[in-house]
């Protein structure tokens, strides 16, 4: 069953239809017994009026039985022997004695035994020994055949013993065709009402689960059309509700978002890229054709230039698409001041440009790629070297706990609006002076997404006597945190 709202149904109904033959059950079962127990309640008196009689030395054949097609009556004395019973009775179970007949009894009373010519009482008819047990009575269940017609009864069993000393029984029954009968009525409803109910469960269910999950869809719909068209832009319907769906239907268009932005940042950055390796390898081609047909006419210093272009454009590329797959920085501890001073004495070597100078203290440790960050300090320094006029300072300092990076020039800065947008793919703020040094515009982009994935920062703002200052912050490591060193030791 795969539809969530036949599911619903289903389970809905399943449940309902548990409780409810629970509950029939339950009400079968105390109906059956309070109507039981009045039946019972009818034969015990009933019994109890008998006993009353016997009770005060009335002649069998002088008991007054009552209703004996409502009551059937029979009295057996100590021995189990029939000593009286109704008149139309018939056949009888459930007491334990099926005889129908009275047997004669020497134990049977007489009328005037109970008074004396002094109006006395002798030992033979003292009251004391009249009594009729005021224990509850036995109940059983059984049938009785009263003038030809069976039926179900409820006996109670009531003992009483006489002036003579003579304990008899009296069973005396009440019909349990009312309970029967009002069971048989409540089970029938209870039968034809039930399916009916259980549909209409199944049908609100149904339609309630139909009306809930409407929303959800138009959800569906929309994202395979999105899907089909490859429409990014396109979003889901969002109810009015505040309910699950609602949060679904918000959080989908998130993501559509998202989705969107990343497909839009990597459409610009394959058409950036395409672009920007289009010239040098457009360059190169044209010089090799050059010297293909003129050899006195080849650049060889072009080409190489060229071709290192190329190769660095290349590696950033390849660097970018590592950090856009996720690639997660490694955890060796790096000296952070120590990898500024090499990168400083590196350039100073191999080039000829603004004075650098380097200010750090001792064991700032950073925890990461020491090859990622040597490649965050070198864009760093080669964009400061790039705009600077005279000189570049570059400090290393521990900020609570954080290992900080500044590097400053004497160029004219970047401006507060532009602060942001530097850090973005292959934007240059000046094109084409960044394009005849080399820059593609993405060392400060990959810059930032090294600082991000190692938990750091890289923000822009101005230097203290005018020019632009960078400022990388990372998370230090022990050697850096004075109190974290206390404890380790």
């Amino acid at each position: 069953m795969r539809s969530v709202r036949a599911r619903a149904a289903l389970g809905a109904t399943l449940v309902v239809a548990v409780a409810l033959t629970a509950a029939g059950l339950a009400v079968l079962l105390v109906l059956r017994g309070n109507l039981t127990d009045r039946a019972g309640l009818e034969a015990e008196v009933a019994a109890r009026e008998v006993a009353g009689q016997l009770a005060l030395d009335v002649p069998y054949a002088g008991l007054d039985l009552g209703d004996e097609e409502v009551h059937p009556v029979q009295v057996t004395d100590e021995a189990g022997r029939v000593v009286a019973v109704s008149k139309d009775l018939e056949a009888v179970s459930g007491t334990g004695v099926t005889r129908v007949v009275p047997v004669p009894s020497a134990a049977a009373p007489s009328a005037g035994d109970d008074d004396d010519d002094d109006g006395g009482d002798d030992d033979g008819n003292d009251p004391a020994r009249r009594e009729v047990s005021s224990d509850k009575p036995d109940f059983t269940n059984g049938t009785a055949t009263v003038d030809g017609e069976r039926a179900d009864y409820r006996f109670a069993a009531v003992e009483v013993t006489t002036s003579r000393d003579v304990t008899l029984t009296v069973h005396a029954g009440a019909p349990l065709a009312a309970e029967q009968e009002a069971v048989s009525t409540v089970r029938t409803s209870m039968l034809t009402g039930l399916p009916v109910l259980l549909l209409v469960v199944a049908g609100v269910t149904w339609l309630v689960t139909r009306r809930a999950l409407r929303p959800v869809e138009g959800i569906r719909r929309e994202l395979a059309a999105i899907t089909a068209s490859e429409d990014l832009g396109r979003r889901v319907p969002e109810p009015d509700s505040r309910d699950e769906v609602a949060r679904l239907a918000r959080t989908t268009n998130e993501t559509l978002t998202v989705l969107e932005a990343s497909v839009d940042r990597q459409r610009r950055f394959v058409a950036d890229a395409s672009h920007e390796l289009r010239s040098p390898i457009a360059s190169l081609r044209t010089q090799l054709e050059v010297g293909e047909a003129h050899p006195e006419l080849l650049d060889v210093p072009g080409a190489v230039a060229d071709t290192v272009r190329l190769q660095a454009l290349a590696a950033d590329l390849l660097l970018l698409a590592r950090l856009d797959a996720g690639e997660r920085p490694g955890r060796t501890a790096v000296d952070l001041g120590a990898l500024v001073r090499e990168e400083v004495s590196r350039r100073a070597a191999d080039r000829i440009g603004p004075a650098v100078s380097v200010r750090d203290p001792d064991a700032l440790e950073v925890t990461g790629s020491r090859a990622q960050l040597a490649r965050v300090v070198g864009n760093l320094l080669d964009n400061a070297e790039r705009h600077a006029v005279r000189s570049v300072a570059v400090s290393v300092r521990a900020d609570r706990g954080d290992v900080v990076v500044e590097v400053t020039d004497d160029g004219a800065g970047v401006p507060e609006a532009e602060r942001d947008r530097i850090f973005e793919r292959f934007v240059r703020l000046d094109d084409a002076r960044s394009r005849d040094d080399g820059g593609a515009g993405l060392g400060l982009a990959i810059a930032r997404d090294v600082a991000s994935r190692h938990g750091g920062t890289l923000t822009a703002g101005a230097a203290r006597d005018g020019g632009a200052r960078f400022t990388l912050r990372l998370p230090g490591g022990a050697a850096t945190d004075p109190g974290r060193q206390a404890r380790n030791g």
